[in-house]
């Protein structure tokens, strides 16, 4: 029992047929003041005949354009495309090459060991969600988690990692090595970026991706977004920070987005209590019970914003999770939206909406974590790939928990209990994986 609760708290922190809505051109008098090529944008179309599904195992696969011209993906609670698989992560990076849906994937071999068999019962588990190729140097922020009994548990910060080499060793915010998972007690603000911020803000981060290394960026900054809280009304709110590539690693040069300035600019405060959401997604989309007792809230409203340079616009698709009524997760399939902005910090404009996202048309679809591909958009800027898992069959799954755990306690060894739970998860959510298809946009 414990095995399978212990894999749901970390597995779930981890169309054409479908209803949707398309959105006209802005009219409001506020995103009327932003300029650029934003506003020629009109809808946006999923091509569901471009789906593509890839033999892997996990989710979250937040990406980066390295400076070696490959995506660097993060691929949460699974095995990611080991075959035969070598161990059940919490997180790890991950290699695509070639062009979209990707014809090649590799183990990053240097990346920290987070095997989940290798850690302690009850340990803090840490997910890798924030991603950037910066200067030939590779960043990482990862979320952990409370340990709430009487609760779902929530966000409560960020640990954030470094590579100088490409990947091959890593090092922690400081500069030491090896990279530590701190145990409870060793949590605090000194070791982490984010820690024990306001309602657990700042605890699951987006990194904005500008190009192959960063390389369209222009102003020296980084920026990060993250949603406000751990609960509905909090969690759908967009907060927003930015620093110096050059200070990423140093908590005190960041600055937090404090509101729009009316020639289209961001005002900037450099205390966090001072902060203002940048966005607001609509609410009744967040989890605030589980399918198990002491499992997690859900990173719902977790953009991915990427930017354009063929249009000279940014585009931000983000989902929140279908709840059933009695407020347990993926009771219903999600929402997905797609924004797109003349500027980092919006004001962001809706240009596609499903209340029913179903990939394919599948009613029983519960996709799940949108991201869009950095590389993956085409020259024109007039489409781009999007990538996501589906959790469907999960329900299901967790009626079956005490078989997975009576298969886990005959396991040899923690290669073949990973194995044991590929086989479960691909037998219940064939969907569980890296999943791709082209999405086109419309002009007005």
């Amino acid at each position: 029992m414990s095995h399978r609760r212990n894999f749901l708290k970390q597995a779930l922190a981890a169309g054409v047929g479908a209803a949707h809505t398309l959105y006209a051109p802005a009219t409001l008098a506020g995103e009327r003041a932003s300029a650029g090529r934003a506003h020629g944008i009109g809808s946006a179309i999923r091509r569901d005949d471009t789906i593509r599904l890839s033999d892997s195992l996990g989710d979250g696969y937040h990406m980066t354009w390295t400076a070696a011209d490959r995506q660097a993906v993060a691929v949460n609670d699974g095995t990611g495309w080991a075959d035969p698989p070598a161990a059940f992560y919490n997180t790890r990076l991950w290699t695509v090459e070639g062009p979209a849906p990707g014809t090649s994937f590799g183990d990053m071999r240097g990346y920290p060991e987070l095997d989940r068999a290798a850690r302690s019962e009850g340990a803090p588990s840490y997910y890798g969600f924030g991603l950037l190729s910066v200067r030939g140097r590779l960043y990482q922020f990862l979320s952990t988690l409370d340990d709430a009994k009487d609760r779902p548990r929530h966000w409560t910060g960020a640990k954030l990692i470094h590579s100088e080499d490409g990947g091959r060793t890593w090092r922690n915010q400081d500069g030491s090595l090896p990279v530590v998972w701190e145990d409870w007690g060793e949590q605090n603000r000194d070791r982490f970026v984010f820690f024990g911020e306001p309602d657990g803000c700042f605890s699951l981060l987006s990194v904005l991706q500008m190009g192959q290394d960063y390389s369209a960026n222009r102003d020296g900054h980084v920026y990060v977004y993250s949603p406000n809280g751990n609960r509905d009304g909090l969690m759908n709110q967009l907060v927003m920070a930015r620093v110096r590539v050059e200070h990423i690693l140093d908590r005190r040069a960041y600055e937090f987005f404090g509101g729009h300035l009316a020639g289209g600019g961001a005002r900037w405060v450099k205390d966090i209590a001072d902060r203002v959401p940048v966005h607001v997604f609509p609410e009744g989309w967040v989890n605030h019970t589980n399918l198990f007792p002491g499992d997690l809230v859900l990173e719902s409203w977790l953009p991915s914003v990427v930017y354009n340079a063929a249009l000279d616009l940014y585009m931000m698709a983000s989902a929140g999770i279908g709840c059933a009524p009695d407020g347990t997760e993926f009771g219903k399939p999600s929402y997905l939206g797609l924004w797109v902005s003349s500027a980092p910090w919006g004001p962001w404009r809706q240009v596609y909406e499903e209340t029913a996202w179903m990939p394919g048309g599948d009613a029983a679809a519960r996709a799940y974590g949108p991201q869009i591909a950095p590389k993956w958009v085409a020259p024109d800027g007039m489409s781009f790939w999007l990538v996501w898992a589906d959790l469907n069959g999960i329900r299901e799954f967790a009626k079956d928990e005490d078989r997975l755990a009576a298969a886990l306690e005959k396991a040899d060894g923690p290669r073949a209990r990973a194995g044991i739970e590929a086989n479960f998860l691909h037998r219940y959510m064939p969907g569980f994986s890296f999943n791709a298809q082209r999405v086109d946009l419309i002009l007005t």
